[in-house]
């Protein structure tokens, strides 16, 4: 019989510390407990991708309607109904965090709604008071927006906050020029908000393909979307009728609301973990090897906690990865070579692999791009341009990376993904046949590169 009460007790809800839960419990027999301080399913689930691509889909119907009529349909887009979507996403938030718990119970872990923090190398007390004892601690906290210290700071929301607005905003500012700061920009947008984004760098979704990136700006502000680049926020305060904001540039401008998406931190704050000798980084995060192990043997940690790759499927894969490791003696260590993904921007990006900057730094390389209007929208009359690009190693002949922009972007990045990791080469997409018309079909049917270096 154990010494302990759980083979294992995972802290956190989310999509990786649930998954490795239910996987421990249900194929190896493991006894298992989770705590969890607030809904089950996590950021991403409660308050990340699965509210915001419902707000994406939302929010591009008025686009749809103008284009159909385009086509010959008798079609109005009419006002958008903010309190019956926000009744319908609250009922489907509530169904998956069910289907969580059902998953969670049916494999047999033991459950508790309460905030966990380590005490010992096998010890974890609740906020119940209560203490557990586990051969492992599998740490999945996630993380959490962070906020800018500038007066006034309270008055903004940020991206969990967004989801729960008692009524859709007139006007509002974003601030920030990452991949959650431009998606809701898109959305907010859409919804029929005049929208601004504020961002300090030279160009939004930094760290992407920089004609990529450069594409979806210029679309952005083509939809109607105030970007102001170079720009951040001095400090704020309240006013009669609304947020008064004064911007780096010297302007003033009065919001609705203003929300900050200017970076996130993991959730490790007085979680007692450097007490026990856990190693944390300069940003809170956890440090582990390959196997997702931390300092202290018994202890891992997996998904946004650690701040390696902060994407829902990643953490799954290091929860599936550390049981193998742990519970399975399969020794398995992450992979976090060549993860495709999408931002959910209007319009939509895919990507998977080097940027073209990053790839020139790497080695020689040729560079095979096209941009063009798709046929759905140029018919319409539309001024929408879609990019296609595939970076190309000199020396083997590998595509070293796809970058997409264009509807349904992050669809076709997840087929290409599945080339890109096995190692295509650029003759391989040659000899796929193209599919015609499709606006894919780009992508197999490039022959001459457009520049090279």
């Amino acid at each position: 019989m154990s010494d302990f009460d759980f083979d294992l007790f995972v802290i956190g809800g989310g999509s990786g510390g649930v998954r490795a839960a239910r996987v421990a419990a249900g194929e190896t027999g493991a006894k298992v407990g989770l705590a969890e301080e607030d809904r089950y399913g996590g950021t991403c689930v409660i308050r990340g991708c699965v509210p915001k691509k419902l707000m994406v889909f939302a929010s591009g119907y008025p686009a749809m309607a103008a284009e159909a009529q385009a086509y010959g349909w008798d079609m109005t887009s009419g006002d958008f109904n903010w309190d019956h979507f926000h009744g319908k996403l609250a009922a489907e938030l509530d169904r998956l965090e069910g289907i969580y718990r059902k998953l969670l119970a049916g494999s047999g872990v033991e459950t508790f709604d309460a905030r966990a923090k380590v005490v010992d190398a096998h010890t974890v007390e609740l906020s119940t008071g209560e203490r557990k004892t586990a051969k492992h601690i599998l740490l999945a906290m996630g993380g959490r927006p962070t906020m800018p210290d500038i007066p006034g700071a309270e008055l903004a929301i940020s991206s969990n906050e967004i989801f729960h607005l008692p009524k859709l905003p007139k006007n509002i500012l974003i601030v920030g020029g990452g991949y959650i700061a431009s998606e809701f920009a898109g959305v907010m947008n859409g919804l029929g908000v005049k929208t601004t984004q504020f961002y300090r760098g030279a160009q939004i979704l930094r760290g992407f393909d920089d004609e990529a990136r450069g594409l979806i700006a210029e679309e952005m502000i083509q939809k109607g979307v105030d970007l102001h680049l170079g720009t951040n926020v001095l400090e704020m305060k309240k006013v009669d009728d609304g947020i008064w904001v004064k911007a780096t540039n010297g302007s003033e401008h009065v919001f609705d609301h203003v929300m900050f998406a200017t970076g996130r931190k993991p959730n490790t704050d007085d979680m007692g973990l450097e007490e026990v000798g856990v190693k944390l980084g300069r940003k809170g995060e956890v440090l582990v090897d390959e196997y997702s192990q931390t300092a202290v043997p018994s202890i891992y940690a997996i998904g946004d906690a650690t701040d390696r790759v902060n994407l829902t499927p990643v953490a799954i894969r290091e929860g599936m990865a550390f049981v193998e490791t742990v519970f399975k003696g399969n020794p398995t260590p992450v992979d976090h070579e060549l993860i495709p993904s999408a931002v959910f921007t209007q319009p939509e990006y895919g990507t998977i692999g080097l940027s073209e900057e990053a790839a020139r730094e790497q080695e020689a390389i040729e560079v095979y791009a096209t941009s063009f209007k798709p046929m759905q929208s140029s018919f319409a009359g539309r001024p929408d341009r879609v990019l296609m690009k595939l970076i190309v190693s000199q020396a083997n002949r590998k595509v070293l990376g796809v970058h997409i922009v264009a509807p349904a972007a992050g669809e076709m990045i997840q087929m290409a993904g599945i080339a890109v990791k096995m190692g295509a080469t650029k003759e391989d997409f040659d000899r796929v046949v193209a599919v015609h018309p499709v606006m894919a079909e780009e992508l197999v049917t490039m022959r001459n590169p457009t520049r090279t270096g």
